[in-house]
């Protein structure tokens, strides 16, 4: 158990490091913006209080306390649990010999949880429909979690 928490951990920490530094590259040689991790932490502060869905946008709702800690913690803590949704189904043995088909797996199928419930809750809709330029957040988002898949198998390859 204990391996597979220190995997879990340190495997989801490098994916989602990678995912980190290929949205800086983006932001340094095209532009474009950093993720608003304030804005999931604010999303976050608010599912304990039964606020799911911010109709109006994130953007529009009151700022919490410490939104920007809890956005990044809850952005790694995300990653670590990919990371060990990973380890469950093909077990401790694929970090021990990691193959990068369950890591692309894993990493496309994650996609959802950011265009199902994330995106949706902080009132951008599915699949960032109500974005300014819907099929470009889509294009980078599934482009994200590739580099994330790349980040747990590189990791994976690391440890």
């Amino acid at each position: 158990m204990l391996a597979f928490l220190a995997l879990s951990v340190v495997i989801g920490a490098g994916a989602t490091a990678l995912l980190d530094l290929w949205n800086l590259l983006l932001n340094r040689t095209l532009g474009l913006p950093i993720p608003a991790w304030h804005f999931v932490g604010r999303w976050f502060a608010g599912l304990p209080r039964g606020h799911f869905v911010h109709r109006q946008g994130i953007g529009k709702s009151a700022p919490v306390p410490n939104e920007l800690a809890i956005g990044w913690a809850m952005h790694y803590v995300t990653g670590m649990v990919f990371a060990a949704a990973l380890l469950l189904i093909w077990g401790l043995d694929w970090a021990a010999q990691p193959r990068f088909a369950p890591a692309l797996i894993v990493g496309l199928v994650t996609v959802g949880a950011g265009w199902f419930i994330l995106q949706p809750g902080m009132g951008v809709g599915i699949a960032c429909s109500g974005a300014p330029k819907p099929a470009l957040a889509r294009l980078l988002n599934v482009v994200g979690h590739v580099v994330f898949a790349i980040g747990l198998y590189g990791t994976a390859l690391l440890v």
